[in-house]
């Protein structure tokens, strides 16, 4: 029976998924060696007094996904979220613009195309967010030493090609390390704010501000979260498909096939949460930097930690479920692909029919998995509404994030060691020719 230690020591069996996870930490530890070197000219003291008022705004959230990089001003900043947008812009246009949508069909040559506009627009992005963070910074009081032209010139060219290195990286774990480059970056940008905040957690259960039962609900809660996002990350409805006897070649019969369509309970991801996140600290965001004036009123309403703020998210979410499902998932597309492959689902009528089928299970599937998705978003604000701990955030985006990241990497790790236990099965294969054995 093996162990979790024998499975991990496994994996540093194989040659070639030893060099592919080693490059990945090499990469990573580089990304995090970056992310230290800070923007010259701050004063970092008065930034983060600055930043720690604008908790549960878009800054907030965009600093968890570049784990603290905003908040220190340094030159990776920007992370990979400005490649990030740009690929979700091409996702979303695609559904409005025929030519993207036929670039995302040609195969590997559309692939590359769409890959390299969305570079171009990545660095487009970056300019104007890096802009846009330099002039945030000299409104801050006595953060910028020599605010100016030159300060954001200097600003501006140091976050872009900061954006474009991350970039980078992010394509080399890709092609020569194990998992999602771009996903492994944010996965680590958020990991690396657990320690600390478990230690905080920890100072203040020994300084007596939160109770032992408090800490109690926290862990039953991490774990809960946890083994629901893994559960519902891997859950899907099956429909089945027929697939007939065929006549192929010189009167040879291919035999006729079961299989099954997956329809995850989950097929939007995190994508709602992170639309939604964004939707709902905007009036935060706004009051923030100016003053609404009567409109004050609104931003008070849909405070963090208050009734209407929860309702609104839950139902923004649940909405974004829908919304991003329905750009990410084609059933009509997907009943024409079956009815060329020559099968059908039993008991429905190949074409249209199927399509409208298909349509109909995913809304009943959809339903669930936002409800779960507003839960999983909702709960830790709730518990720690309820114990009054504020040492420790435990959000939905975050987990949803880590364990998706964390399931993808692993799932590909197993295939690289199935690979290799084939193509070792062969070599040591024993076959027999005309009545010699020889090994292969």
């Amino acid at each position: 029976m093996s162990t979790p230690a024998a499975n991990v020591a496994n994996l540093f069996r194989v040659p070639e998924l030893k060099e592919k996870i080693l490059f990945t930490l090499f990469i990573l530890m580089v990304y995090r060696l970056g992310s230290h070197i800070t923007v010259p000219g701050l004063d970092i003291g008065a930034l983060r007094a600055q930043f720690s008022q604008l908790e549960g705004t878009f800054f907030g959230i965009y600093d968890m996904f570049v784990g603290g990089g905003l908040s220190r001003a340094t030159i990776l900043a920007l992370g990979i979220m400005p490649y990030i947008s740009a690929s979700i812009m091409f996702q979303l246009l695609a559904a409005v613009f025929p030519t993207i949508e036929k670039l995302q069909k040609e195969g590997e040559e559309g692939r590359k195309k769409l890959t390299q506009w969305t570079r171009y627009t990545t660095i487009v992005l970056s300019a104007a967010q890096a802009y846009g963070y330099a002039k945030f910074l000299q409104a801050i009081p006595d953060a910028v030493a020599s605010p100016g032209m030159v300060f954001t010139f200097t600003t501006v060219i140091t976050l872009t090609v900061g954006s474009m290195f991350v970039m980078w990286l992010g394509e080399q774990i890709t092609e020569r390390g194990i998992g999602n480059g771009m996903s492994l970056l944010i996965f680590f940008s958020i990991i690396q704010t657990f320690p600390a905040a478990v230690v905080r957690t920890w100072e203040s259960f020994v300084l007596g501000e939160i109770g032992p039962f408090a800490v109690l609900a926290l862990i039953g809660v991490v774990v809960g979260v946890t083994a629901a996002v893994v559960a519902m990350t891997m859950a899907s409805r099956k429909i089945p498909v027929q697939i007939p006897r065929k006549v192929v070649g010189r009167g040879r019969i291919r035999e006729g096939q079961k299989s099954f369509i997956p329809l995850r309970v989950n097929s939007a991801g995190v994508m709602p949460i992170i639309f939604a996140q964004s939707f709902i600290v905007m009036p935060g965001t706004m009051a923030a930097f100016m003053d609404l004036g009567p409109l004050n009123v609104i931003t008070e309403i849909f405070a963090p930690n208050t009734w209407p703020y929860y309702i609104t998210y839950g139902f923004l979410i649940v909405f974004f479920t829908y919304f991003y499902t329905a750009i990410i998932f084609n059933p009509i597309d997907l009943a024409e692909n079956l009815k060329k492959q020559g099968g059908f689902i039993p008991g429905v009528k190949p074409g249209a029919r199927t399509a409208e089928y298909i349509d109909r299970v995913l809304t009943r599937v959809t339903l669930p998995g936002s409800i779960y998705l507003a839960l999983v978003a909702l709960v830790p604000f709730w518990i720690s509404d309820i114990f009054k701990i504020q040492t420790f955030f435990f959000g939905g985006t975050s987990i949803m994030i880590v364990v998706g990241v964390g399931l993808d990497t692993v799932q590909q790790a197993q295939q690289l060691l199935m690979l290799r236990h084939y193509d070792g099965f062969m070599k040591k294969g024993r076959v027999k020719m005309r009545g010699r054995q020889r090994y292969m």
